[in-house]
């Protein structure tokens, strides 16, 4: 017996059907308009739904390629309950290459908006009533800003039960107790009493394979710890246990200069290890970066002009050094997920 319909935007999609959904946004000055558009993949069975959403800062695309990748996957077949995917939730953001909407906010301090406010509020909006208000859980994808470069790991209020099951089934090495910012995705989904994991890897308007690999495996055993999806006939290796921190730090230039990195992505550091050197074009002057913590390097500038101030390096603290996490090893290429 065929389910209820599962309703968005006052839109039916049928139990065993998928159909896409282009949410109005705005116009455009030309009167051309703009759309959010959302993918519905509803099961034949009931079950949890569960919203992915890429995108909100408009230059981190990643996320798109992960949700394109997980749309493709043949195994949706047998999807219980629903999928609501939104790969590019900030079109504006994603058409002009700028983490921003036009009017310069943030959208991920927007939430959960206004109908009658700014662009960015408006559209805040319309994700928290269409969107999260139509889920159950809810995993949004992120990478670097610009010119920095993040390992993957998962943010998330590991201190709520099922939340923090769900983190350790996406498999990444570091798992990061993160606070919840005020006006966040993660507050409204909070707000909502929905387990949210919030996901970083690579960096902004760059394709990065590993971080593309390791989002869409992470999110499909996500599915699979909902029972979403059935569970994996495919090989697997034993998993390595991912470091939990409850905080992190970002270390700074101590100078202007050219930067130099000693510390890759993901490996560990000890208070007082030397990451880099900052020096003049010359020579005549370096100035060592010093950590100030122990843990592991989970994001780092890539751009090797630095001025005073600049954040260098991301470190997710550790009470004593961790095991090295080099990338290569935040996905297993072997493993068959589906």
């Amino acid at each position: 017996m065929q389910g209820e319909p599962f309703i968005i935007h006052k839109t039916a999609v049928a139990s065993g059907t998928r159909l896409t959904i282009d949410l109005h946004v705005a116009r455009l000055y030309t009167h051309s308009e703009i759309t959010m558009p959302v993918h519905v993949v509803h099961g034949k069975s009931p079950g949890p739904r569960l919203f992915i959403s890429a995108a909100i800062h408009g230059d981190e695309i990643n996320g798109v390629e992960i949700i394109r990748r997980i749309l493709k996957l043949p195994a949706l077949k047998q999807l219980r309950g629903v999928l609501l995917a939104v790969p590019v939730v900030n079109v504006h953001g994603f058409i002009h290459h700028s983490r921003y909407l036009p009017d310069r906010r943030d959208l991920n301090r927007s939430f959960p908006g206004s109908a009658e406010g700014s662009l960015t509020a408006r559209l805040a909006h319309l994700v928290t009533q269409e969107i999260v208000k139509n889920a159950t859980h809810g995993i949004d994808l992120h990478t670097g800003a610009l010119h920095r470069t993040n390992l993957p790991h998962v943010r998330a209020d590991l201190d709520d039960k099922e939340t923090a099951r769900l983190a350790r089934h996406f498999h990444v090495p570091v798992l990061l107790n993160a606070g919840i910012r005020a006006g966040s995705l993660r507050e409204v989904a909070a707000q909502q009493g929905i387990p949210m994991l919030l996901y970083e890897g690579g960096e902004a308007l760059r394709f990065d394979e590993l971080a593309i690999a390791a989002g869409v495996r992470g999110v499909v055993e996500v599915m699979h710890a909902l029972a979403m999806l059935p569970p994996s006939n495919g090989r697997r290796r034993k998993r390595l246990e991912p470091m939990l921190a409850r905080s992190s730090t970002w270390v700074r230039s101590p100078d202007s200069g050219i930067f130099r990195t000693t510390r890759p992505l993901g490996y560990a550091v000890r208070k007082g290890d030397i990451l880099g050197v900052v020096a003049d074009p010359f020579g005549e002057r370096e100035v060592a970066i010093v950590s100030p913590v122990n843990g592991i390097v989970i994001g780092r500038m890539n751009l090797p002009l630095a001025n005073a101030g600049d954040a260098l390096f991301h470190i997710a603290r550790a009470k004593s050094a961790p095991i090295d996490v080099p990338q290569k090893d935040a996905v297993d290429e072997d493993d068959e997920m589906l």
